[in-house]
């Protein structure tokens, strides 16, 4: 049995939220969310121009360190 397999989303862990969102907007992407959870948390998907993966960061959403 053959599986179609896809990377679908992936999460980047930033420093500066509105820096990256200013940036995927300035190359074209398609912004697809941004949730802001009661916790204080925040997220936000944008997919680059001509991509089927999207990208998502924001703050509280990974344990990763920025870079």
């Amino acid at each position: 049995m053959k599986v179609d397999m896809k990377l679908e989303v992936v999460i980047v862990p930033i420093a500066d939220i509105d820096r990256a969102t200013k940036f995927y907007s300035k190359i074209g992407g398609r912004l697809d969310g941004d949730v802001r959870g009661d916790d204080g948390s925040r997220l936000i998907q944008f997919t680059p121009p001509g991509s089927s993966c999207s990208i998502e960061f924001g703050s509280g959403i990974t344990s990763g360190a920025p870079g």
